[in-house]
């Protein structure tokens, strides 16, 4: 028995001394000041600066992405013809996209196989819009192959 108290014992000082007690309040000290910073932004009025500058749409395919996770997700184009697949070289980003725009309208309970809007805008950025959910996403900053993936498409 006299084991089982001393290790007890070990154990409890050895949690109370795992997470220093300074780093969980400068923990929450961080978590307060940016509950602060955001509250400061949206009573003062702020302008949002973090949005990507408003474009028209140059020019427009409607997809469907149709499959599975285990066998990859295929792009269709408004007649129905596969243009592209998740399995192609450099083509993982377009799974991504499905599993996103498909847990998207899961949410807002809409047709998961309904097409999705891609577009080229006039400052030569790729989106895809969903206007089952109004979900988009501008295609800046995942990467060259990603963007490709989509991008080549509306080329």
């Amino acid at each position: 028995m006299p084991t089982t108290n001393s290790l007890a014992a070990q154990m409890k000082h050895r949690d109370r001394d795992m997470v220093p007690k300074v780093l969980v309040q400068a923990m929450f000290t961080l978590m307060i000041a940016a509950v602060l910073l955001v509250a400061y932004a949206r009573l003062t009025d702020r302008p949002v600066i973090g949005v990507a500058p408003h474009s028209d749409i140059v020019a427009e395919l409607e997809i469907t992405l149709v499959g599975n996770r285990s066998d990859g997700i295929a792009v269709l184009d408004a007649d129905g013809r596969q243009i592209a697949h998740s399995n192609d070289h450099k083509a993982g980003f377009i799974d991504v996209i499905w599993v996103t725009t498909t847990r998207e309208r899961i949410v807002h309970d809409t047709d998961t196989q309904a097409p999705l809007r891609l577009v080229r805008r006039e400052n030569g950025n790729v989106a895809i819009l969903d206007d089952t959910t109004g979900w988009s996403i501008e295609l800046i900053g995942y990467g060259q192959d990603n963007v490709a993936a989509f991008a080549k498409l509306i080329d």
